[in-house]
């Protein structure tokens, strides 16, 4: 063969059926693909946890067409309804980005005043300055100032 090349034979015909599965390993792997008994699955998926995903895998391709079909059905509707919310979501960031920049532009000021104005506000709330004061200095209403006050 070649350098990067490693076959094994494994003759699970020899492998015990009674044998125990051990913390992780092979002995595992080859427990499951010779067909243990359904009842050890469990102890075999808290000793090898990538068995569980084999383990679902094959459980889902021996079911019958109907058990398969919902379940196709299923995974489609949680697909889509993903897709909705994440479509969702971009669309009302982008729709409050816009709305931002409507209203800076309506008062005046571009985005990088009105971020630099709520950063001058928070510190200035952090050193206990008075929000009346506070919102004479940023430029920013009371409302807002009283809006970027941490909870008490």
């Amino acid at each position: 063969m070649c350098d990067d090349l490693e076959v094994h034979f494994m003759e699970l015909a020899k492998l015990d059926d009674q044998a125990l599965p051990m913390k992780g390993g092979l002995i595992n792997w080859l427990l499951f693909l010779k067909g243990a008994n359904k009842s050890n699955w469990e102890v075999l998926r808290m000793n090898e946890p990538p068995l569980k995903k084999a383990m679902d895998t094959l459980e889902f391709l021996s079911q019958d067409k109907e058990a398969r079909r919902l379940y196709e059905e299923r995974q489609k509707y949680l697909h889509d309804e993903a897709s909705m919310i994440e479509w969702a979501t971009e669309k009302g960031l982008k729709r409050g980005l816009e709305e931002g920049r409507a209203i800076g532009q309506a008062i005046g000021r571009t985005e990088g005043e009105h971020a630099k104005a709520i950063e001058i506000a928070k510190n200035m709330l952090a050193m206990g300055i008075e929000i009346p004061v506070i919102a004479k200095a940023s430029g920013l209403s009371e409302s807002e100032v009283k809006a970027l006050k941490p909870i008490q």
